[in-house]
């Protein structure tokens, strides 16, 4: 018998796929961080003791001139008006000009940022290829010199000032013994020979067939890069070390042992499988911190990433260029945890 209208009206509706509320509450998280974001920034910009007007007319500007650029930049305007405006922009991918170069800064952002992303791969590749195996094994060997190397270790890296230890190691390897190559990307000799598809020196020359540029960068990036691998390790073992001491106290490690289960599969294939996911974490914080945290190692080594790019607009009062920046960076840190999340999902079946 057919339904009524009534009864098909109070039928009641089926309930949202759990993976699409998921999605629903991961975009709105990432809705709400953002808008919380820009607001922020935008905020910083206009509490900055810096006229922008001044900035773009010059100090000399008469004050018709004046005037005009204030109107064009929208500042007599409510600033409840002028931030809609700038996320309506910055929605577009819009950050501005910037007031060095007279170039969009999203194109800036583009062209700075693959140098910063290669050198920070590199530095946490180094720190995780050195960094958990260290701090598995100085776990494994509580109190033995291993265990006290790991510690030492970690404490010289989180105490010693990185601008430090980037001039001695100028001045060391490439000044004394000339194993690396100095500050910059390339050598003057290698500029412009290779094209840029990706904007990461070392891929691009790969891609290219262009060995000898390859191996110019790779001197250049090593040094800079080992530096940021070393801050990476002593974060990186620290936490390894402490999540696998924690495991190792554990009964079911004691109860494996006592089955006849080999050490290495104790370790490697019970207490390291329960801390990946606490790894996660740890890694990708580090890798977001190499990203935007990298500013004293590229003006130190001349390196022209996005670190460097930010400093320098910061010194030049140009905020169009310092907020489409800190945007990025921002952005970064969410994609990371976002990223994060979904390995949760893969290393941990209770996540699901």
């Amino acid at each position: 018998m057919a339904l009524s209208e009534n009864q098909t009206e109070r039928r009641p509706r089926a309930p949202l796929a759990p993976w699409l509320k998921s999605i629903l509450v991961t975009l709105s998280s990432i809705a709400v961080t953002m808008l919380g974001l820009l607001l922020i920034t935008f905020i910083i910009g206009r509490v900055m003791p810096i006229d922008p007007v001044l900035s773009i007319a010059g100090e000399r500007a008469s004050k018709e001139v004046y005037e005009q650029v204030y109107y064009e930049l929208g500042l007599d305007k409510p600033v409840i008006v002028q931030f809609f405006y700038y996320l309506s922009d910055v929605v577009r991918g819009d950050f501005g000009m910037s007031l060095l170069n007279a170039r969009p800064v999203s194109e800036d952002i583009r062209r700075v940022f693959p140098a910063t992303l290669e050198l920070a791969t590199l530095g946490v590749i180094m720190g995780i290829v050195l960094g958990v195996p260290l701090g598995v094994v100085a776990a494994v060997r509580r109190g033995s010199w291993i265990d006290q190397l790991a510690r030492v270790v970690a404490l010289v890296g989180y105490s010693m000032p990185i601008f430090w230890l980037g001039l001695m190691g100028l001045l060391v390897f490439y000044g004394i013994l000339g194993w690396v190559g100095g500050p910059g990307r390339l050598g003057i000799f290698f500029e412009d020979i290779v094209p840029t598809r990706t904007g990461m020196i070392l891929l691009d020359s790969a891609l290219a067939g262009e060995w000898a540029v390859f191996r110019d960068a790779f001197s250049h990036i090593v040094l800079p890069a080992s530096l940021l691998g070393y801050y990476s390790l002593a974060y990186i073992s620290r936490m390894t070390r402490s999540f696998m001491l924690e495991q190792m106290s554990a009964e079911y490690v004691t109860t494996a042992r006592v089955k006849g289960m080999s050490e290495r599969a104790v370790i490697w294939g019970h207490a390291f499988r329960n801390i990946r996911v606490q790894l996660i974490t740890v890694i990708a914080l580090s890798y977001a911190n190499l990203l935007e945290g990298s500013v004293l190692t590229e003006i130190i080594f001349s390196w022209p990433g996005i670190g460097s790019y930010i400093t320098t607009a910061l010194l030049s009062a140009d905020m169009n260029a310092v907020l489409g920046g800190t945007v990025v960076v921002g952005l970064i840190f969410i994609c990371l945890n976002i990223f994060s999340d979904l390995l949760y999902r893969v290393f941990d079946p209770r996540a699901k």
